[in-house]
């Protein structure tokens, strides 16, 4: 779990990951680290060093760059330093229910005003978070697309996965199974909770849709 006195503390966060990382002293180990505004100079620094990492708490379209960015940067830095980027492992994780639950808040209190914008919140009820997730797979497809990666692409650094966090329904007016029947695509994980994924291999519907809705998950964030 994330050590919520380093979310803040660059310095701190990379001293930590790297005692972590020799006292497990295993391949597979992913170290955590949020994706605050400090935390990424030690995102750079912990993949430069040649750890796994797991980017977590991701909201936003803005920081998720920013955190692709600093992944190609730590890779960058390692490669030029003459060692051996292939076997570093990075996923990206944004949180989905937890966003319709913060932005359904916020919309049911416009809805309990009436007025013009009512309606307006109205129809954007449970549909920001898959439309964020699905406009990240976007900049993660377009980012890792770039001459940038490819270069490192060539030294065999491997592309940092997004994955979506947080995909049980929370609100039972939902589908119990929106979170992963909608964000389907290649190269991505889900960490569905048990109980989702019981559900969803009971009544899911299988297909890739990470790509469905594109102009109109634009435009719901232009309405909200």
């Amino acid at each position: 779990e994330v050590n919520p006195k380093l979310a803040r503390n660059a310095l701190g966060t990379i001293d930590e990951a790297k005692w972590l990382w020799e006292k497990v002293n295993r391949p597979n180990l992913m170290i955590k680290i949020p994706a605050t505004k400090e935390s990424l100079p030690a995102i750079t620094e912990v993949i430069a060093a040649g750890m796994n990492v797991t980017v977590t708490l991701i909201f936003s379209q803005k920081r998720y760059l920013e955190v692709m960015d600093a992944y190609i940067a730590g890779l960058e830095k390692r490669h030029e330093q003459g060692k051996d980027i292939s076997k570093i492992a990075s996923v990206a994780a944004f949180f989905v229910s937890r966003m319709d639950s913060k932005v359904d808040g916020r919309l049911q209190e416009i809805i309990a005003q009436g007025g013009n914008k009512a309606q307006k919140a109205q129809n954007l009820l449970g549909k920001l978070a898959i439309d964020n997730a699905r406009l990240a797979y976007q900049a993660y497809l377009g980012f890792f697309n770039t001459q940038r990666f490819k270069a490192l692409a060539e030294a065999g650094a491997q592309q940092q996965r997004p994955l979506w966090a947080s995909t049980g329904t929370k609100n039972p007016a939902y589908s119990d199974v929106m979170y992963a029947e909608e964000l389907i695509g290649e190269n991505m994980i889900n960490t569905l909770p048990p109980d989702t994924l019981a559900k969803f291999l009971d009544h899911g519907d299988p297909a890739i849709r990470i790509g469905d809705n594109l102009d109109r998950a634009a435009d719901d964030f232009k309405q909200l």
